[in-house]
C-alpha cells in the first residue's frame, strides 16, 4: 500500500460522510413537509456505503484474491441513496391543516429528530476520524521528507 492510497482512503471516508451529513440535513430540513413535487410527504432517505473497487456480484474466491493481492481496499464510497419505506409515516390529527384528510388527520414524514441527531453526531465523529488519519499520513510524509534531507 503506498503513501497516497492511504490518502485516496482518508479522502474517500471524508466525501461520503460529508454527503451522508447532506442526506441527514435533508432530512431534518424536511421533517414537517406534508407535500413535496409528487403530492405525497416526504419519505426519509438514508446513505447506503460499500467499498470502493468491490462488485457485488463477485465470488467470494475472487474478492478474496482481490483484497490478499492490494491486502488493503480502496476506500468507501456510496453505494445508494434509498427512501426509508420500513419506518411509518406520522399521523397526526390537524383539521384545520390544508393537507388533511376527511377525517382531519395529516400524513407526516417518517422523520424523527432523534434518530436524525444521532446519526449525524456518528457521522460527524466519521469525518473527524477520517481528518485525524489524513492528517496523520499527511505527518508521516512529512517526517519521512525531512529525513531525506538529512
Amino acid at each position: 500500500m503506498g503513501l497516497f492510497t492511504a490518502f485516496d482512503i482518508s479522502a474517500s471516508g471524508l466525501t461520503a460522510q460529508r454527503y451522508r451529513m447532506d442526506i441527514i440535513s435533508e432530512n431534518v430540513a424536511n421533517a414537517n413537509t406534508t407535500r413535496t413535487r409528487n403530492g405525497e410527504p416526504y419519505v426519509r432517505k438514508v446513505v447506503y456505503f460499500e467499498e470502493k473497487g468491490v462488485r457485488g456480484s463477485d465470488s467470494f474466491s475472487s474478492v478474496l484474491g482481490t483484497v490478499t493481492k492490494n491486502y488493503a481496499g480502496k476506500g468507501v464510497k456510496v453505494a445508494r441513496v434509498l427512501e426509508d419505506t420500513e419506518t411509518e409515516m406520522n399521523m397526526v390529527y390537524d383539521p384545520s391543516h390544508p393537507d388533511a384528510d376527511e377525517n382531519g388527520y395529516v400524513l407526516y414524514p417518517n422523520v424523527n429528530i432523534i434518530t436524525e441527531m444521532t446519526n449525524l453526531i456518528d457521522a460527524s465523529r466519521a469525518y473527524e476520524a477520517n481528518a485525524t488519519a489524513f492528517n496523520a499520513t499527511k505527518s508521516m510524509a512529512q517526517t519521512g521528507l525531512s529525513l531525506g534531507k538529512s
